[in-house]
């Protein structure tokens, strides 16, 4: 059975070792670590099956977010063969851009299936909802 901190280093690898990780050989080498070879990564844009593509779609994304960082926004949460972690992302040393969180399902000791989910503003830009200024002044009105 996987131990709470071994499913809070998972957690915390694949933000640091994977994501934030822009040399593709060091990152390579911690998907093949971390990830069970059939693992499958889901988010908004879709599902991707195996190692290789995770690797392509985590070197995509950071290659649109040149010089900005993921950074964990609070601890892991876990119960037997699930992790939680929130993350936010944006520039290195600054105010973050965007926020959501990773779901994890562990086998043995890899993750076998991640969910990314979005809370930040592209998650709400995605659904058609104000910035974060508008929706204060929205709120106002009701108080």
């Amino acid at each position: 059975m996987t131990t709470s901190a071994q499913i809070a280093a998972l957690m915390q690898a694949n933000l640091f070792e994977v994501f934030n990780e822009r040399d593709d050989n060091r990152r390579i080498a911690a998907i093949e670590r971390y990830y069970t070879p059939d693992v499958t990564w889901t988010d908004d844009a879709g599902m991707v099956v195996g190692r290789d593509a995770l690797q392509a779609k985590a070197k995509a994304l950071l290659d649109e977010m040149p010089g900005s960082t993921f950074r964990a926004a609070g601890p892991v949460y876990q119960t037997l063969g699930l992790g939680f972690l929130a993350f936010e992302v944006g520039p290195d040393g600054g105010e973050p851009v965007d926020e959501g969180f990773d779901v994890a399902l562990i086998r043995g000791d890899q993750i076998r299936a991640l969910y990314t989910v979005l809370t930040g503003q592209s998650h709400r830009a995605a659904n058609g909802e104000a910035p974060d200024a508008a929706r204060i002044r929205d709120d106002s009105e009701f108080l």
